[in-house]
């Protein structure tokens, strides 16, 4: 009984261990890119459109524009055909061969590097489809990046609502359907919602794949069409910190990466949000 219990204490405080060192390196992070670029981020940083010449006149307006366009797209092109695509797997799929090796094939597809994306959406969106190096072919291939982990999520969420849920409803004479969309569907939105908003997050922060279907470091405005190169947060930090000749290069792109951090942690903290209000209205 003694050395179950100093087993158990040692198990706990590894994990509390590994816990608060996860945090740690977080919060330094966080604290560099906040300490080294705080001080360059002000209202004309924010709403000024970039000055290739002379940094310390412009700002990034146009990469905050070009990168909240860009997690728009993805959320319209690959969030809506997830959670159908989980829904189907879930609720109407058999449990055979064929569904199972879809479930792998996807689950594999969650791994692959986003550079091999970038590659496909080069081959496949810009050049066999023709739509040139332009917003829809970024969100198109962001998208399909994406869609691995929306299904996974999605799934995982649908899972998770009880069968008894499902039952009550067929007892009380609902359709599949309706049992889907009045019983299923509102007890594994805030999950799959989460899942959705972390992949695109995460499509938010890459720089690879965009580079080669449609990004670009400068323009002279905003995109007017979907059709139009665009300019982003992460390849701007990426230029700024690896190519730029300005010697005030290295703390504009901090600058640059604390609004990246910003604003994605805006969006999860409000699809978190969401989740939790969500929650406290369950009684299950």
């Amino acid at each position: 009984m003694v050395a179950n219990n100093t087993k158990q204490v040692i198990y706990i405080a590894s994990f509390r261990l590994a816990a608060l060192l996860s945090v740690l390196v977080l919060l330094s992070i966080l604290f560099f890119i906040f300490k080294m670029g705080a001080h360059v981020v002000d209202a004309k940083f924010l709403t000024s459109m970039w000055h290739h010449r002379d940094i310390a006149q412009g700002g990034i307006f146009q990469a905050i524009v070009g990168t909240i366009l860009l997690a728009v797209g993805v959320s319209i092109l690959s969030i809506p055909i997830g959670i159908c695509t989980a829904i189907y797997l879930n609720e109407y799929a058999a449990d055979n061969l064929f569904t199972r090796m879809i479930r792998i094939s996807i689950r594999n597809l969650a791994g692959v590097p986003s550079i091999v994306y970038g590659i496909f959406g080069l081959a496949f969106f810009v050049l066999f489809l023709n739509l040139g190096t332009s917003l829809i072919s970024a969100s198109l291939t962001l998208g399909a990046m994406t869609l691995p982990w929306i299904i996974t999520t999605s799934e995982e969420s649908l899972k998770a609502v009880p069968l008894s849920f499902r039952e009550g409803s067929y007892a009380l004479g609902a359709t599949k359907l309706q049992t889907i969309w009045k019983t299923v569907l509102p007890n594994s939105f805030g999950g799959m919602m989460t899942g959705s908003i972390l992949g695109v997050s995460r499509a938010m922060g890459e720089t690879a794949p965009i580079i080669m279907v449609g990004a670009t470091f400068f323009m002279s405005g905003l995109p007017t069409s979907i059709f139009d190169k665009f300019m982003t947060l992460p390849y701007h930090i990426f230029i700024l910190a690896t190519q730029h000749s300005s010697p005030n290069a290295k703390e504009y792109a901090l600058g640059t990466a604390l609004i990246l951090v910003s604003l994605i942690f805006i969006l999860n903290f409000g699809i978190f949000f969401i989740r939790y209000r969500m929650r406290s209205k369950k009684e299950w």
